[in-house]
């Protein structure tokens, strides 16, 4: 069956709207997406959105699977499940806007599903790094306090992505008022250009508070930041931005990884991505009891079921609560004493 997305409306050129409100002039509406995870001119690229098809988006999703890496890894190899996965629901989500718009009548992407041999295969074949634990994010805090980039690290912590980071300034900073505003990426495109931008989407531009050891840790930064540049006189850059280097040059997401991956290995403390300290922070105010709405809040994102999907990832440890309410389910009374 070949399930076409019908246009309901006469529409000879698809103006906008592809992922994420990208902006799209007299083409047709998938060509954006060669630059990006849907990269195959003869698969999606350059299909029109009244032509799309489910037959399409399945064959897209089974080229995904098996040769459709291009950087990270050999290319030509399948990308994971998760990639595919998240590549899938960028696509549901552009093409849902499409319907809400009148645009189309079905979201033809809406049933395509990555199908379970190739999770299953995934799971047997993967080993799966999970995020610190409570310990291990105690250990490396205490591992950091005296690092330059104690500060940034922090952030990482606070659920951060390293990208905003980046791209954040001390202009976004308020110490007085213990608030922090993400509203812009800094990324290392290839390891070669630096590409600064906007926030991932609307829901990514956001207010945080700053915890009272966050605050103190931009606070000595900032001073430290003041007395380099009176050391470095002119050659000092001042650029405006909260991670910087002694000169005040910016500094990029691959140069704070490799500064966290040295302190790892400096404090035999287990080797995770930086990145994964997102599922560390959210786990931990999941188990804590922070309402979904202010969990997607503080990730940045629109649906609560993102943030819980990918980076709500409790162990067995996080577990045992559970299993102590199970036990008074089970439990005989005690009798009642006369």
């Amino acid at each position: 069956m070949r399930t076409r997305a019908v246009l309901t409306a006469p529409q000879p050129v698809v103006r906008d709207d592809v992922v994420g409100g990208l902006q799209i002039p007299d083409e047709p509406l998938l060509d954006r997406l060669d630059h990006g995870p849907f990269a195959r001119q003869t698969l999606l690229g350059h299909i029109r959105l009244q032509d799309l098809a489910e037959d399409d988006v399945e064959a897209w999703m089974k080229w995904a699977l098996r040769e459709g890496r291009v950087r990270g890894g050999k290319a030509g190899t399948g990308l994971g499940v998760a990639s595919v996965e998240m590549s899938l629901a960028r696509l549901k989500e552009a093409l849902d806007r499409a319907v809400a718009r009148r645009l189309v009548e079905v979201n033809v992407a809406r049933e395509v599903k990555v199908p379970r041999n190739y999770r299953k295969a995934e799971r047997r074949a993967k080993t799966v790094i999970p995020p610190w634990n409570l310990q291990e994010v105690r250990a490396f805090v205490d591992a950091v306090k005296a690092d330059r980039l104690y500060a940034a690290f922090l952030l990482s912590l606070m659920g951060l992505r390293p990208a905003e980071i980046c791209g954040m300034r001390w202009a976004d900073v308020d110490l007085g008022g213990a608030t922090l505003t993400v509203n812009r990426t800094r990324t290392l495109m290839g390891n070669k250009v630096v590409v600064e931008k906007d926030a991932k989407s609307l829901a990514g531009e956001r207010q945080l508070p700053l915890p009272d050891l966050v605050g103190e840790a931009l606070a000595g930064f900032k001073a430290t930041q003041i007395t380099e540049k009176l050391n470095a006189g002119e050659r000092y850059e001042d650029n405006g931005h909260v991670l910087v280097d002694g000169l005040g040059r910016a500094l990029n997401g691959r140069q704070l990884r490799e500064r966290a991956c040295t302190v790892m290995a400096e404090n035999s403390l287990r080797r995770v991505r930086l990145y994964d300290a997102r599922a560390s922070c959210f786990t931990y105010l999941a188990n804590k009891g922070v309402p979904d709405h202010l969990l997607a809040r503080w990730a940045g994102h629109t649906d609560v079921r993102t943030t819980k999907r990918w980076y709500v990832k409790p162990d067995v440890e996080d577990l045992r609560p559970a299993a102590a309410t199970w036990g008074e389910l089970a439990s005989v009374p005690p009798p009642l004493s006369e």
